[in-house]
């Protein structure tokens, strides 16, 4: 067994299990990761990505799992088809964008250099957003409208 490649990809999993439930990019810290590491050929890199991120989205369900059991077993409720649809409607902006745009995705975004000045810009992003006025109007999904959801799919596309 390789124990610097065994080291590159314990070290591929800490960073995404710690960058996961944070709001930040692990996709992106992947990425950087990755490259600095020298992790694999790109291929292989994008593969082991994907399990590891699978097993971080499976971590995700596990920890709401409460809340999509809610959701499925009242499903005839308001607030539970709410629920769905503003998931559905933020979903749909990077759902979108990413179906036009995937090969210019592809070629200009997943390295490391785009990735770091992406990093940079939101940042500065986050910085000026915390010293705007805030006033909280929504306080769960289902107090959402669907203009709310989309404002959200449309941030989390950007």
């Amino acid at each position: 067994m390789d124990l610097l490649l065994l080291l590159q990809a314990v070290i591929m999993g800490a960073v995404e299990g710690l960058t996961e439930f944070l709001p930040i990019s692990s996709t992106g810290h992947l990425i950087i990761a990755g490259d600095l590491l020298n992790f694999l050929d790109k291929d292989r890199r994008d593969v082991f990505g994907i399990a590891i991120q699978l097993g971080a989205i499976l971590a995700v369900c596990w920890v709401y799992r409460m809340r999509l059991w809610q959701v499925a077993s009242t499903w005839h409720t308001q607030a539970s088809q709410r629920f769905v649809c503003n998931l559905a409607i933020a979903f749909l902006p990077a759902a979108l964008l990413g179906f036009l745009f995937i090969q210019t995705i592809k070629l200009h975004l997943f390295n490391p250099t785009a990735v770091a000045c992406a990093f940079i810009a939101g940042a500065f992003v986050i910085l000026w957003a915390d010293k705007r006025e805030h006033t909280i109007t929504v306080q769960t999904v289902e107090d959402m409208c669907w203009r709310d959801a989309l404002k959200v799919g449309c941030a989390q596309a950007l």
